[in-house]
């Protein structure tokens, strides 16, 4: 039997959203069966007209920004202005994809034995995805656009609390003229999520899995994939390096800082979360990022000038407030914030580290919070040590005004992705994963176009 329904609740006030039906392990099953028929057909649409649904659903997505913004808004309290972005990055993803794939996923001739070969990429067929509730609609599209023009099908287990958000992306695709059970949403109530997910895993109807979060449910997937021998592509955790070189512009730096931390209130795998700085700016850095950060308007979601709003959970909140609790106890010392806010459970200050070493939770963890530790350094060897004392690998950025030194650096730091003088950040051109712990494979980019496809060689005699 199912659980009970799934109830979304807004975490702003703690307000009941809404109730869905759980599906249970009968009706996940007949879903899949009605995916593993569609994916056939889509597969032997010609990858043009794939392309005319995916601009059309970019065309949707425009034209309903606010509507679906308005939905993670209330589900998951991203602030109004960014949940607009994130929509409107998923039309561009969605138009990346669109222009691109057909001549990335052409035929491409190799001249070797025979007459004729070439290397042709297939789809694999129906791929189950486990999507995060952190960046709701992008996580969803920057997989499905790639997957679908490569002529695969897709399951979406997406997170409970963004039930509507997955609906509404569903609703987008059908609306776009994608062929019915091509997309589909499978609404599970969270303990039913192992025993489903890993009865899908080793159904033979299933060929692949993505999975973005947590490294826990991560290493399960991993795992359940390994044993029914599938791809299977993991974006886990990270805790991306802030590196701050003695010749940086702090005029520059700090805000870019704030900019880098604090998006989506803090609750992003990709965005700087250690903030390693040589020991000659280290005090004065700290302070001034302090003083922004006091500065940074809290309030209402919905309100256009609110830059924080709540964590998406209260138990995400007091995790968060235990490793700063901790922290402190082991010796760290609060600039600014520190502490819940009066407006509700899930609601945490942005909040200023400093005095921290290694073995402390803010630094040896991922925090995923309005949470900015600073740690000095006193030579590039110390800055890379501390950058990659870390089982994380996801991204990492690196300030100077030394470009080449910078580079240098940069590139002794373990990571899936280095930006320069840039903050770390997701684009549709260009290829995102991590190693380590961060995970394995490529999504976005050229690699994004062709993770999910049968890499296929073609000999005639």
């Amino acid at each position: 039997m199912p659980a009970d329904a799934i109830v979304t609740i807004d975490p702003a006030t703690g307000a009941e959203l809404e109730r869905y039906p759980a599906m249970g392990g009968e009706a996940v099953l007949t879903v899949l069966g009605q995916v593993d028929r569609a994916q056939p057909t889509w597969a032997a649409t010609p990858i043009e007209q794939r392309a005319g649904v995916l601009r059309t659903a970019a065309a949707i997505l425009r034209e309903r920004t606010d509507e679906l913004a308005a939905i993670a808004t209330a589900e998951m309290g991203k602030p109004i202005v960014e949940a607009r972005a994130e929509v409107e990055k998923c039309a561009w993803v969605c138009e990346y994809y669109a222009d691109t794939s057909p001549r990335v996923l052409a035929d491409r001739e190799v001249a070797a034995t025979g007459s004729r070969s070439w290397v042709a990429h297939e789809p694999l067929g129906t791929v189950l995805a486990i999507m995060p509730w952190n960046f709701p609609y992008w996580q969803v599209f920057r997989f499905a656009a790639p997957a679908l023009m490569a002529g695969n099908a897709a399951l979406i287990k997406h997170s409970p609390n963004v039930t509507g958000t997955a609906l509404a992306i569903e609703d987008v695709f059908v609306r776009a003229g994608l062929p019915d059970n091509v997309f589909r949403t499978l609404v599970i109530a969270e303990p039913d999520v192992p025993t489903i997910v890993e009865s899908l895993i080793s159904d033979d109807r299933v060929h692949a899995v993505t999975l973005t979060g947590s490294n826990r449910a991560g290493s399960h997937v991993a795992a359940a994939a390994g044993r029914a021998a599938k791809k299977s592509l993991l974006e886990l955790g990270g805790s991306d390096p802030f590196v701050v070189l003695e010749d940086a512009d702090l005029d520059e730096v700090v805000p870019r800082a704030v900019a880098g931390r604090f998006l989506n209130t803090g609750q992003s795998c990709l965005c700087a979360k250690r903030f390693i700085v040589h020991s000659s700016l280290a005090t004065e850095f700290a302070h001034r990022l302090a003083q922004a950060v006091r500065e940074l308007p809290i309030g209402d979601p919905t309100d256009e000038s609110t830059k924080i709003g709540p964590l998406a959970r209260a138990d995400l909140a007091d995790n968060l407030a235990a490793q700063v609790r901790a922290s402190l106890e082991a010796g760290a010392r609060v600039l600014t914030g520190g502490e819940h806010l009066s407006r509700g459970p899930a609601w945490y200050a942005p909040t200023v580290v400093v005095d921290v070493d290694l073995d402390m939770p803010v630094m040896g963890e991922e925090t995923f919070g309005p949470v900015a530790p600073v740690m000095s350094f006193e030579s590039d060897d110390d800055a890379v040590r501390i950058a990659n004392h870390t089982p994380y690998g996801l991204g990492a950025s690196v300030w100077s005004a030394d470009t080449e030194r910078a580079l240098e650096v940069g590139r002794r730091i373990q990571s899936g992705a280095l930006f320069v003088n840039a903050n770390t950040a997701s684009d549709p051109r260009l290829p995102f994963g991590g190693v380590k712990q961060s995970g394995y494979g490529r999504e976005l980019g050229e690699a994004g176009a062709t993770e999910f496809t049968n890499v296929r060689t073609i000999l005639l005699g």
